[in-house]
This record gives C-alpha cells, structure tokens and sequence, in this order.
C-alpha cells in the first residue's frame, strides 16, 4: 500500500505510526489512494481524507471522529484504526471530507488517561488559561482545535458533524450512551437519534451548559452537531473484544461511505431513552462529603430523599422524582465536578 509507504514511513498501520512517533513532532505528509483519494497526514496521529471532487457525496456532510482524547480507551482508537486499514486496501470508497483524529498519542503510549491533566477539560479556549498553557497535553489541544477550524473552513457549505468516542473507566448500568453538548435554543435532530441506534447507542444525556470538553468545542465553535459517545469499558490494546463494537463500527463505515441510513424498526424518540441533567455536584472545599460509593456504576438510581452530598452549608437530597449519578469522581480540585446528577425526559425536542 503506497499510503502506508508515504504517510506511516515504515509502520505497519495508522496506529502503528501514531504510537511508534509518538513524541516526535512531524512534518504534513500526503498520499493519493489507487480511486483518488487524497489522504493527508496534518500531524502526528490526525489524518484528513478527501475523496475526488467527482464523487459524490449523497449524505452531503463531512466528518470529525475523534478517539484516544484519553489514552488508555483504547477501543475506539482500534476500530478507527479498523476502518482506515479498510479504506487503504480498497474494501470500500470515501464518499465524504473526514478528519480522524488520535487525541493523546503519549498518553496511549503510556497507557494512561492522560500525562499530566485531562485533554478533555482543554478545549473550547481553557488550554490558555495560566495553569495549562504551557502542558504538552494544552498544545495538543490547541493544535486538533485549529485542524478542526481549518477543515470546518474548507467545507463550508456541507453539514459537519463529529463524535468523539470514549470508554469508561467504571462500570455502567448503561453501557453505551452519548453526550449532547449544550448549545442555547438548539435540539437534536432525528437523524441523528437514528445515527446513534444505528450504532447500537440507546441513551441519550442531554448536557446543561457549555464545557471545555473536545464536543463542547465542535458544537459551540463550529456549529457542528457533535457528541461525546461512551461506548464500554475502558481495556489495553489488544485486550478489546471488539464484537462489542460493531454497531459504531458499522454505522460509521455507513456513513464514510454515504450510504443511506438503514430504516429504523422504532422511531429515534421512541428507541433513545433521554435524560437532562438536575444537577451539578461542586467540590465546594474542604467541608465537602459525597455521599456516594466510589466504586458506584454510571446510571445508579437514588431514592427521593437520599443524601448525595453535603457541606458546612448545604445538604443536598434526590428530590421528589428518583435520581441517577454518572461520572462520579470525588478526587477533583474544589471547583471541578464531582458527578451529574440525571433523569429521564419525556421528549428528546422538549
């Protein structure tokens, strides 16, 4: 495979390159598949593909799909890694612009979450604030935050979406659900409900207010529909059962593809369970307690009445409609979240 000669030097595969490199700073590096394509190295771990302008592109969008934002939710990166080692021994053609991006390559070397802070609190402008500007794990952010201005740029007149796709570090009642960024006024549309059924995604969380995660950015900054997508539990490479992952898989090949999307046996608003976020749990200091196990799953159910968390001046209790914990993580800075606090809505456009 000529592609692999140019853009992966002498790795087998993208993944390959992207961990063999990966505290290399690159130079851009391009190929031109057998049938056109053009693929392009913009830096270490992120490739751009771009099929001949004569094909054409039936679901008329382009693409952003992330993964490895934490380095050891290794999954994802090998699926992606998958699909590419398709796309390179002509198993199928390009139809749309793509941007695929590998996140955290020292991390996924390392095998570590992150190095040194978490790449997914970066984005949307916080790699500049004082305490991280200067952090690799901030340039990194800062560097995937312009390729993407640039792409979104460069196709302005094609609907742009991007899913940045994670596991978990602890167990969910729930295993697969995506993240809605927030944006004022805006709703999910049903295409994209049926996009995430079709990758076997069947929890929706609709999130509260804009973040600093990498969806947050892509939605806010570019317009894109994004969502952050957890998609099971977070393993080493080479330790992933990757049947567990064929429906993102699939759906995405679909849509690299441009075909059209299958017909779905349930509506999306009657497939999707969604849920909105009540409330936020702050580490407020050194009078904080939360009241939750550590080794609790994402999407445990609170009685009303049950103690959540408390300090000097509140105490706060599940209200009178049950609800579920997800991220919850006690060892944050005072200010940092400690959890969500959910549950379900009755209309994913309400």
């Amino acid at each position: 495979m000529a592609a692999h000669l140019s853009v992966f030097s002498d790795s087998s595969d993208w993944l390959a390159h992207t961990l063999a490199n990966a505290s290399s700073e690159l130079p851009e590096s391009e190929a031109v598949l057998v049938d056109g394509t053009r693929v392009v190295r913009r830096m270490l771990g992120v490739l751009e593909l771009t099929p001949p302008a004569s094909r054409p592109n039936p679901n008329h969008e382009a693409l952003i799909i992330s993964a490895g934002i934490h380095g050891n939710e290794t999954a994802p990166i090998e699926v992606l890694n998958g699909l590419v080692n398709e796309l390179l021994e002509g198993a199928w053609q390009l139809a749309c612009p793509l941007l695929l991006i590998l996140g955290n390559p020292s991390a996924m070397v390392a095998g570590e979450r992150f190095l040194e802070v978490n790449m997914n609190r970066l984005f949307h402008g916080a790699h500049s604030k004082p305490e991280y500007r200067d952090l690799p794990e901030a340039a990194r952010a800062r560097q995937i935050e312009t390729l993407c201005r640039q792409f979104s740029e460069s196709h302005p007149d094609l609907a742009l979406s991007h899913y940045d796709l994670h596991t978990a570090i602890r167990p969910s009642r729930r295993e697969k659900f995506a993240l809605y960024p927030f944006v004022e006024g805006r709703r999910v549309p049903s295409d994209q409900c049926d996009f995430l059924l079709e990758a076997e995604v069947e929890t929706l969380l609709l999130q509260h207010k804009s973040g600093t995660t990498f969806s947050s950015f892509s939605s806010s900054q570019l317009g894109a529909e994004s969502f952050t997508v957890e998609l099971g539990k977070v393993r080493p490479f080479g330790q992933n059962d990757l049947t567990r992952f064929h429906g993102i898989r699939d759906a995405l090949r679909r849509r690299f593809c441009g075909a059209p999307a299958p017909q779905q046996p349930i509506s999306s608003s009657a497939g999707l369970t969604v849920f909105e976020v009540v409330h936020e749990i702050l580490n407020t200091g050194a009078r904080f307690e939360f009241h939750v196990p550590d080794d609790v799953a994402n999407f445990t159910e609170y009685a009303p009445g049950t103690v959540i968390w408390e300090d000097d001046h509140t105490c706060y209790r599940v209200g009178a409609i049950p609800e579920s914990i997800v991220f919850p993580n006690r060892d944050v800075p005072v200010g940092q979240r400690v959890g969500l606090l959910i549950r379900p809505r009755q209309s994913v456009g309400a």
